[in-house]
């Protein structure tokens, strides 16, 4: 390596450590910060440090990683110039298990110092607090699926108990000292993995219901026992009432106090969290607490039978958009995950790239738990990695735009049960998110949040609202249409003439149509299985455009 191709891995290094990551490489270096650089660090230091050959790298836009146990790369030694060949260039080793080293620290350092060699960037990912069964999949029975005995089982509201996702002394402790260690061993990054929750499933209202946390709660508060049955109460009725936001407050206090004790333990690294499937306040999951770090958004489709259905998929996309509020694309890593790892396959794990383009995610997390997935699946994902990296950079900080509106508001997140009607988004309409109710376009809500605007706690500044048909509850003057494509598809018919200053897809095909005006562009992903032709009007001018079954086209000079 150069002296001069060894400074540039070190401005890389000290740039992602300030908080730029990637994006770092496209800020200037002043002459003399360059000279003060070349002057205090010996081409030696700069060979320790340098985590990757930055050549091999993007400056801007997307990156992808594989999160990968030891056992998978000892099981097959070729795997890792298989990834490097498919354009991964950062590998997540897997760290401290929720109280247990499975892996020995001096295998770790072994293995990130072969990762490094061959060019590539080596962190780790910790699974701080474990799952309420397996959700690792390993290769043999060897690992332990629940915390050690020291650690105390958390509390459902009914009572029943669970091992994982609840935080009591010495979780917290044990996991600073691991990662006290794992600095120790030169990592510089580090991802807590989505059991860093205090809900055992999405759609849960969490927070450990044991004894302890019921006296904290009530002592911190000022209240009596009644208010501990008025917030069983609220949860089982999920009622957003004033004791359970208290709750979920107190919930999020304890999870972010535990994310800033870890943090402190990296005092020249970076913890990032990532995020379960509409993770939120109910899981004790404070997003705003999260967004200068990075944030993996949540996903949940890991098997074929799961990301099949097109409702299923656009709750995917749903999920990733809505937690794209609260962090940067610079931050933002995806939740590409098959799990088990053989039961997604390889066309369909190329299908999710879609999600982090059009939500401007920068960073796709491959993930399969501790067994890898099928070593055929780098053929398909390949090709597929450098389409999307390739199209990426052309949307890339460009707002979405569009009449439909993509809302996920404060009952959804505190109460709901974390089904959105999202069905919209396949009907070939333009999008945007927003987090407040728009002022124009029509605004598809939950059914959680339909009840907060029926009861005055959520208003329109002039979007029509639109619930479900079964919804019990809806605000005064709102739209009702079932959430199925035909009925999607009836309602777009009815809405065409509003369309005029936007570009849709006329045919009623399943298909996402991602608008950016910004960019002069319109990102297509076809929903379905095989190969579809759309036409793409704006005003005058029809636009056609072929997509291959679930991959993406970019449809440039739109306007």
């Amino acid at each position: 390596m150069t002296i001069l191709r060894a400074l540039r891995c070190e401005m890389d290094h000290e740039v992602e450590m300030a908080g730029g990551l990637r994006e770092g490489l496209c800020m200037a270096w002043t002459r003399r910060r360059f000279l003060g650089t070349c002057a205090g660090i010996g081409a030696t230091a700069l060979l320790r440090r340098a985590e990757a050959v930055t050549e091999t790298r993007p400056a801007c836009g997307r990156v992808y990683h594989l999160s990968v146990s030891m056992d998978a790369l000892d099981a097959d030694p070729g795997l890792l110039a298989i990834v490097q060949k498919a354009g991964v260039t950062d590998l997540w080793l897997t760290g401290f298990l929720y109280g247990h080293w499975h892996y020995s620290l001096e295998r770790m350092r072994q293995w990130r110092e072969r990762v490094i060699k061959l060019g590539m960037n080596a962190h780790v990912c910790n699974v701080p607090l474990g799952h309420p069964g397996d959700s690792l999949g390993a290769m043999d029975g060897t690992v332990p699926l629940t915390p050690p005995k020291h650690w105390r089982m958390g509390c459902r509201a009914d009572g029943s108990l669970y091992a994982g996702t609840s935080l009591h002394p010495p979780a917290t402790e044990e996991n600073v000292q691991a990662l006290q260690q794992l600095h120790e061993i030169g990592v510089r990054q580090v991802f807590l993995d989505d059991d860093f929750r205090l809900a055992t499933s999405p759609g849960m209202i969490g927070g450990c219901f044991c004894d302890d946390h019921r006296e904290q709660f009530l002592k911190s508060r000022g209240y009596d026992t009644q208010r501990w049955n008025d917030l069983l109460d609220a949860v089982h009725n999920r009622k957003l009432t004033g004791v359970m936001r208290e709750w979920v407050d107190f919930t999020c206090d304890q999870l972010t106090a535990s994310f800033r004790a870890q943090q402190a333990a990296m005092p020249s690294g970076r913890l990032g969290n990532m995020v379960m499937y509409f993770g939120a306040e109910k899981a004790g999951i404070r997003l705003a607490d999260y967004k200068d770090v990075p944030l993996r958004v949540g996903e949940l489709m890991f098997n074929d039978d799961s990301f099949a259905p097109i409702k299923n998929k656009t709750a995917e996309l749903f999920s990733a958009l809505f937690h794209r509020r609260f962090v940067s694309p610079e931050l933002a890593f995806s939740e590409t995950t098959a799990f088990p790892a053989d039961r997604l396959s390889a066309r369909n794990m190329a299908a999710k790239l879609a999600v982090s383009t059009l939500c401007d995610v920068r960073h796709t997390m491959f993930m399969s738990g501790l067994t890898a997935v099928p070593i055929g699946h780098w053929d398909t994902l390949g090709p597929a990695m450098r389409k999307h990296a390739r199209i990426h950079p052309q949307i890339a900080g460009h707002s979405m735009r569009g009449p439909f509106k993509h809302y996920w508001g404060e009952h959804s997140r505190f109460v709901g049960d974390d089904n959105p009607n999202s069905l919209f988004l396949a009907v070939g309409v333009p999008f945007e998110v927003t987090a407040e109710p728009a002022r124009d376009g029509w605004t598809f809500l939950s059914e959680h949040d339909a009840g907060g605007a029926a009861a005055g706690h959520l208003r329109s500044r002039g979007t029509t609202f639109v619930t479900r048909s079964e919804s019990p509850t809806r605000p005064e003057g709102a739209w009702t249409c079932q959430e199925s494509l035909q009925a999607m598809f009836d309602l777009k018919r009815k809405l065409l003439p509003q369309l005029a200053n936007v570009p849709f897809v006329e045919e009623e095909k399943p298909v996402v149509c991602a608008w950016y005006p910004g960019a002069r562009a319109v990102l297509l992903w076809n929903l379905a299985e095989q190969r579809e032709r759309f036409t793409i009007r704006f005003k005058e001018v029809q636009r056609p455009v072929t997509v291959e079954g679930l991959d993406i086209e970019l449809v440039e000079d739109i306007g």
